[in-house]
């Protein structure tokens, strides 16, 4: 991609303002949880207890075949919050700060605060590793240093390591941080972390003895706070959990019965399935807790005991109730401050999680398991129900921006779902696009209403560069209506080479363009 284009689109639309009142639009209430997957009574899983979620998916729309752009933090929540695909974001890692590869990208909370929004942001939003130390500061009208400051029951205390908040933990944590000073360790949180690491905590604590219990105070405090302006708001609350480790409350727990819990269905490879599409589950592997890959075939060993597979689905439940409930005390609270009819309720995960499908856990994948995402809107006026046409985390800004009353900035790669609001039969598009990558060699992925095509493009191909099909690697074809779970990858076969041809021809129209539109967007600078 020409970098001089790129520079040119987001300086272009950085300055663009409405002339439209501010105190004449709606406020914004952005709510992101950290590798929440559908796994919510309201995505049709009813042995899940998240009452306040689901009743946010009743007063809205919930997007049903909704999907990241790519299943890893940093990556997933850049393109989110710039609108624009990882191929141009530049971010396809957690080391890379967008900034360092685009100075001038528009941000969608900037964007808002350039038109007279108030923006604050609470708890994670970007991923910290992904931009400054300010959070992004062009992004909000809070520094961040401020808005992220916690006050933690005085009994407990600030949890070991951000996450664990029982007394055993702290005493064994103290006691390594002592003897990494006294062995000269350089990295003393390193040291530490792979000493001690457990994957879940069950604590008969308060919520807020936790992290995420502080956010939700925060969050809180801010909406007393921006009550009493007359300056629309973009508040966004990012919660931590269900990331690992899975600790939460015992409260949260006690929902759940261990020896009810299901594990994934299958556990296998694909039939006919395509090595490079699987991981280590690395991040799973960095607790402390967890038996250690001898090799890359030990995935589909068993490695991880049943009786361990079900401690982490039951953690990973439990933090999904964990942080239903604070999501339901902040819409009490816009409920009693009477803002709730003039706020736009948006809530996501940034990306889905294996929880032993395939035998992988994390996320890391093109897989459906990691690509889906919990995506709802909830705003007085729009048709409720369910959206089952494909949508993306790129349409998110548009969205926001058009039911706001702001022009949609022209270099935008996604589309407004607006239409969707108002007709939930109304097709916004075909396909949801999504990519991860294997070293130098790129998967990209186009999910639509029944089928899935990954396609495996090798020697660093990214889609800002001409299609050549002498770089396809290999294929991926899912049919989710006959094969949800994944089990037999159909490209090869005969009577579905019509589907995957047309696929690949969407994929080809896809790169051709998206190149063409934001080439078009920097002539008309």
């Amino acid at each position: 991609m020409n970098g001089k284009i790129l520079k040119l689109i987001f300086g272009f639309a950085a300055g663009i303002s409405l002339s439209l009142a501010a105190q004449d639009r709606p406020n914004v209430l952005f709510i992101a949880v950290d590798d929440l997957k559908p796994l919510l009574n309201s995505y049709g899983q009813d042995f899940m207890h998240t009452p306040h979620i689901d009743k946010l998916a009743g007063k809205g729309v919930l997007f049903s075949n909704a999907h990241c752009q790519q299943a890893v933090c940093g990556p997933s929540r850049a393109s989110l919050l710039t609108g624009m695909r990882p191929d141009y974001t530049g971010v396809w890692d957690l080391k890379t700060r967008m900034r360092d590869i685009n100075p001038e990208i528009l941000s969608m909370p900037q964007y808002f605060k350039n038109n007279g929004y108030t923006t604050v942001a609470i708890g994670k939003i970007y991923d910290p590793r992904c931009v400054g130390r300010q959070y992004d500061e062009a992004s909000w009208s809070v520094p961040y240093s401020v808005s992220s400051e916690y006050t933690y029951p005085e009994e407990y205390g600030e949890p070991a390591l951000s996450y664990y908040a029982r007394e055993e933990s702290k005493v064994i944590v103290d006691k390594l941080t002592i003897e990494a000073r006294e062995a000269g360790a350089g990295n003393i949180h390193k040291y530490v972390s792979e000493r001690y690491k457990p994957s879940t905590e069950c604590a008969d604590f308060p919520d807020d003895a936790y992290m995420d219990g502080q956010i939700c105070n925060n969050a809180l405090g801010y909406l007393d706070e921006l009550s009493e302006q007359d300056d629309p708001f973009f508040l966004a609350v990012g919660f931590k959990r269900p990331h690992l480790p899975f600790a939460a409350p015992k409260k949260y727990w006690d929902l759940y019965e261990r020896d009810e819990v299901q594990l994934a269905a299958y556990q296998k490879p694909v039939i006919d399935g395509v090595d490079i599409a699987y991981h280590k589950h690395g991040e799973l592997q960095s607790y402390s807790d967890i038996p250690r890959l001898e090799s890359f075939s030990d995935i589909f060993s068993n490695l991880l005991s049943q009786d361990k597979q079900r401690e982490l689905i039951h953690g990973y439940y439990a933090s999904v109730s964990f942080i239903d409930a604070q999501v339901g005390k902040i819409m009490m609270r816009l409920k009693k401050l009477g803002l709730d009819e003039n706020t736009i309720v948006i809530l996501w995960g940034d990306h889905g999680w294996h929880l032993g499908d395939h035998a992988l856990w994390c996320k890391h994948s093109n897989f459906e398991q990691a690509t889906r995402v919990p995506f709802i809107i909830s705003y007085p006026g729009i048709e409720q129900g369910a959206y089952n046409h494909p949508v993306e985390f790129v349409d998110i800004f548009p969205t926001l921006c058009d039911a706001s009353g702001l022009k949609i900035p022209s270099h935008l790669q996604g589309q407004s779902l607006v239409p969707a609001l108002k007709d939930l039969d109304y097709s916004v598009k075909e396909y949801a696009v999504s990519q991860f990558d294997r070293g130098p060699t790129h998967g990209y992925s186009l999910r639509d209403d029944r089928y899935r095509l990954t396609i495996w493009m090798k020697n660093n191909y990214r889609t800002f560069m001409p299609y050549d099909k002498e770089l396809v690697l290999d294929c991926e074809l899912y049919d989710y209506q006959e094969d949800p779970n994944e089990t037999q990858n159909l490209f090869r076969s005969k009577q579905h080479q019509d589907i995957a041809d047309r696929i690949l021809g969407h994929f080809q129209e896809f790169i051709s363009k998206q190149n063409r539109e934001l080439a078009d967007a920097g002539s008309k600078i």
